[in-house]
């Protein structure tokens, strides 16, 4: 993808300008992209505005780097969004998919328990205690979400 993009700043929604200036195309372009791919749904508030979110700002990247940098048609770039997500969702479901910077717990039946004592702040008993309050609330949703799958 092509270098000259700007970082997209840490923000939970951005304008359909501001994510024009952060992919290089018009309002209008993204308009019409948001027809041709279905996985492209910004929420949309008063008025029929847009607010994209990051995930979608880098779909679009993505989008606009398979038109424009690597020359696919729209009907070509649909058909390798779709394989992309697909892998990605193969990925998710076989537990390869993980998130950059984040640390992996290998072993699906670790407890919380095993993770009490490793690494927290012992200097600050407040942010020690409320770590441990995360992890504990972290595992509770592990154990409800393997029930669901």
């Amino acid at each position: 993808m092509e270098n000259s993009l700007p970082s997209i700043p840490a923000k939970r929604y951005f304008t359909i300008g501001e994510v024009g200036d952060l992919c290089g195309v018009k309002p209008h372009v993204l308009r019409y992209w948001e027809q041709e791919f279905t996985q492209l749904r910004p929420m949309k508030r008063r008025g029929n505005r847009r607010y994209y979110q990051h995930h979608e700002v880098l779909m679009i990247r993505r989008i606009r780097d398979l038109l424009y940098d690597q020359g696919f048609t729209i009907s070509g770039a649909r058909n390798k969004m779709q394989e992309l997500l697909q892998g990605e969702r193969d990925k998710h479901l076989a537990g390869e998919l993980r998130l950059d910077g984040v640390d992996v717990i290998d072993g699906a039946d670790a407890t919380f328990e095993d993770f009490v004592d490793s690494g927290l702040d012992d200097d600050d008993p407040v942010i020690s205690s409320k770590l441990l309050q995360v992890r504990q609330e972290l595992f509770e949703i592990r154990d409800l979400l393997s029930l669901v799958v």
